[in-house]
């Protein structure tokens, strides 16, 4: 079927892409005896994963402007590990785009090679928070990296070594604990940004859903010793609070959950070692829930506070249901897993609308997703003309679509057939599905970004296999890889973003309630289950576009970590306090488990550190100067609560000399100046 898509297509790397076990594992042999019903094994960590905080695509929007320049707040990744005495089950929520294959396979090789077979595919569970505003480049598939130009080594290592340290770390803290299960209804923090194709479920389905959202929130309360060590959080919301303007690094409305209870009700600071309290907001069935409720995408005048207020939403909701958690979870852990070609799924007639069989077919977008979705941050209609090294590396987007994948895909318009592209394909195929059980409560983890009642259907079909409660069963999406949408077969007829972003076909749902209901009977039956297909390994195998650091310059009569524009003398509460320095670039060092700023308060005859760059009123700019100068402008919004008292700046970075490449550590300090 020809179809010259060049000129609806060019530059498409800019354009959105993304708006976005095998059977019950054996007891290790370290394993302690099973512990009385009710009573686990439990341990949390925290750790960061953020990436280049200058000069690296954000992955979500996939905007090719939308490079990071600073830090607004960090991302992390929040681990627990939940052990019976006889099974152990490893959680993470890490505060990402979306969790890669890639990322899944690297923790994987790294959790073999620190702790052996106690940590494997079966039993790992790990998920992003969908934030649009974190590095991208991690991905070994070729369109997700498009709109940041090629991987990103130094992202992929920030991210995989953040995931491993908080596993670890969950791993060194685990004691006997007890968890307990709660749950509210939040619905003022989401709206359904593709009613056109909701309406078109049937009315069972709707009706379920009487406000055309998901306001279920449900919660996990971990206690250890009498007290609280941890929550995880699932509610259904877009990580689109910041705009596709944004060129801060966030952890979006979900991260701002998280810092609220665990900096200003638990008493965390994120530098000071192991945490009291790690709170994880996690995702579940998303795809059509933004958290914009005007259906309009932020501003810089309103995206941070359209944050903070969403993440206030969730944070009090979640704080709502673990206070008021009495439900004693109970039943131990139990896990099972799968690979699944879901480009080749013969699905059973019992699980298509029309009650016929049907099949998947190769993955490909839709025309429609290249407006991306509107209401969270539209497309960039890009003119003729414009090039992407990538794009021409891979050998260009213009490949045939075969007259029976367009057949296939009807009535999807196909823009580019991710599946057929060459040397590989763009998007992954064979996909990991897995259900993890704690206790009563039943995740459903998916590789995809699910609708609302495509989760539904989802969690009916695993419920009704189960035999437990629809309540019981959570869809948790983002999960173990990613590979775009999931709408229901009807919601994919209307091809809005969602249907069209939907890879292989109309029938990836029935797909999907199909194989989950066969890990679902094996867990119930307490049978193991084949593995399935090897996913590829592609590593190595693409390239980047995205210019190094050569060297840093500071300017004439200048050193690094001079100030450049000094703090006032003195400040009153709600004021901003701004200090630009000279800088090296980011890129020089990461500064895990560091800062670029911190905020010190003299007390006691010394300084203090009072906040940081993991902080939300701080907030760290970083801009390119010429050629190699750049500059370093540190704000902090002071907040009504601050202590009077005496404060000054600091800013810590690298630079890199161009003639041997060493890197040299420097700091800065600001005036003294007075908070009253």
């Amino acid at each position: 079927m020809p179809v010259n898509r060049r000129h609806v297509l060019a530059g498409a790397a800019a354009l959105p892409l993304a708006t976005g076990l095998l059977g019950t594992a054996a007891a290790p042999a370290s394993a302690a005896p099973a512990r009385p019903d009710g009573e686990f094994l439990v341990g949390v960590g925290i750790a960061d994963v953020t990436g280049p905080a200058a000069e690296n695509g954000m992955m979500g929007y996939s905007m090719p402007q939308q490079q990071t320049a600073g830090i607004h707040l960090r991302t992390r990744a929040r681990a627990y590990v939940i052990a019976d005495g006889t099974r152990r089950i490893a959680f993470v929520t890490a505060e990402l785009g979306a969790l890669f294959q890639s990322v899944h396979q690297g923790v994987l090789r790294k959790l073999a090679a620190r702790f052996g077979d106690l940590y494997t595919e079966r039993n790992v569970l790990l998920n992003a928070t969908h934030t649009h505003s974190a590095c991208g480049g991690d991905s070994h598939y070729a369109a997700y990296d498009l709109s940041i130009l090629g991987f990103q080594e130094q992202v992929y290592d920030a991210v995989v070594d953040g995931i491993v340290a908080a596993i670890t770390q969950a791993h060194a803290d685990l004691a006997p604990g007890s968890i307990s299960l709660g749950r509210t209804e939040l619905t003022d923090a989401s709206a359904n940004r593709s009613r056109t194709a909701f309406e078109l479920n049937p009315k069972a389905d709707k009706d379920h859903f009487p406000l055309s959202i998901d306001p279920a929130v449900t919660v996990l309360r971990f206690r250890r010793g009498g007290a609280d060590v941890g929550a995880i959080t699932w509610f259904a919301t877009h990580g689109t609070s910041m705009s596709n303007g944004n060129h801060l690094i966030s952890s979006d409305n979900k991260g701002y959950a998280a810092y609220t209870w665990e900096h200003d009700h638990a008493g965390v600071r994120y530098l000071d070692g192991a945490p009291g309290f790690v709170a994880a907001f996690a995702q579940t069935n998303s795809g059509d829930m933004t958290p914009n409720l005007n259906l309009k995408p932020g501003t810089p005048d309103t995206e941070f506070e359209n944050t903070r207020r969403i993440g206030e939403l969730q944070f009090r909701a979640a704080k709502r249901a673990f206070d008021a958690a009495s439900e004693v979870v109970a039943g131990g852990v139990d896990h099972r897993m799968c690979y699944v070609d879901m480009s080749d799924v013969a699905v059973d007639a019992k699980y298509t609308p029309n009650g016929r069989p049907q099949r998947t077919c190769t993955a490909a977008i839709g025309v429609s997703m290249l407006a991306g979705s509107t209401e969270d941050g539209p497309g960039l209609p890009l003119p003729e003309g414009v090039k992407n090294p990538f794009i021409d590396w891979l050998g260009g987007i213009d490949a045939p679509i075969p007259r029976a994948l367009a057949d296939a895909q009807a009535p999807k318009v196909i823009a580019v057939p991710f599946g057929a592209m060459k040397p590989y394909p763009w998007a992954p195929e064979v996909l990991p599905l897995q259900i993890v059980r704690i206790g009563q409560l039943h995740l459903v983890a998916g590789p995809a970004e699910y609708t609302i009642v495509a989760g539904l259907r989802i969690r009916r079909t695993v419920a009704a296999e189960l035999g437990v409660p629809l309540e019981n069963v959570l869809v948790q999406g983002y999960a173990n890889a990613y590979s775009q949408y999931v709408a229901t077969p009807e919601e994919y007829d209307s091809q809005q973003y969602e249907g069209a972003s939907t890879l292989f076909g109309r029938y990836t749902l029935p797909a999907y309630q199909q194989e989950f209901a066969k890990l679902a009977a094996a867990m119930k039956a307490g049978r193991t289950v084949p593995r399935g297909p090897v996913p590829r390994d592609l590593r190595g195998k693409l390239v980047n576009f995205q210019p190094g650091v050569v060297f840093d310059s500071a300017p004439a009569l200048k050193n690094f970590g001079d100030v450049l524009t000094e703090a006032k003398p003195s400040y009153r509460r709600g004021e901003q306090v701004s200090v630009t320095f000279v800088t090296g670039h980011p890129k020089n060092d990461l500064r895990h488990g560091s800062t670029f700023l911190e905020v010190q308060r003299f007390e006691g005859g010394k300084w203090t550190r009072h906040a940081d760059d993991g902080d939300w009123a701080t907030k760290y700019h970083w801009a390119r100067k010429l050629v190699a100068e750049s500059q370093a402008t540190v704000t902090w919004d002071i907040p009504a609560n601050t202590p009077i008292g005496k404060y000054r700046v600091v800013h810590y970075g690298n630079w890199k000399n161009g003639w041997n490449g060493h890197l040299t550590a420097f700091s800065g300090t600001s005036r003294a100046f007075v908070v009253s």
